[in-house]
């Protein structure tokens, strides 16, 4: 697997990897309903593209195949973070997250997760800010206002101070 720039042809990949993921692995915690309004099949792809393009977005790619995609703008907010439903626990969230927190180099990062996200999130330090209900064509859906500060590192320097 590695982890490369988002280019405007994976739009289309991308919009199904997201309904796809959302309709399998988010079905254990939300109803049929609720996923049907959080992931309806009709995204306008031209306004996805604009997003990913004005974001920092990544892609991760195994055996020529989009195994997930993630953005973020330069805030520091991370707005989309999906894998693919059977990719699941390898790993490929947590690099994307890494590459992304890298790149945009914020001194605080957040989200919005869903309830099947909310443990990954709480496992890369983030803590959950608010829980709230999103609505959706009248349909309440569960979500988790969460965030990650960026602590400054600390060495030794060659004089044996300590510098941040």
């Amino acid at each position: 697997m590695y982890i490369r720039k988002y280019k405007q042809e994976d739009c289309v990949d991308l919009s199904k990897l997201f309904y796809e993921t959302v309709h399998t692995v988010n079905s254990k915690d939300y109803t049929e309903e609720q996923l049907c309004v959080w992931a309806t099949g009709k995204i306008d792809l031209e306004k996805w593209n604009q997003s990913f393009l004005e974001h920092c977005t990544y892609v991760a790619v195994e055996k020529e195949m989009i195994v997930g995609f993630a953005d973020m703008d330069d805030t520091g907010y991370l707005d989309r973070l999906y894998v693919h439903k059977d990719c699941q626990g390898r790993g490929v969230g947590k690099e994307l997250c890494d590459a992304l927190e890298l790149s945009v180099g914020s001194k605080k990062f957040t989200t919005h997760a869903s309830i099947t996200a909310k443990p990954f999130f709480e496992k890369r330090g983030y803590q959950v800010v608010k829980k709230q209900q999103v609505e959706r064509q009248g349909i309440f859906l569960t979500n988790y206002v969460m965030e990650k500060r960026q602590e400054q590192e600390t060495f030794q320097d060659t004089q044996g101070g300590t510098k941040r």
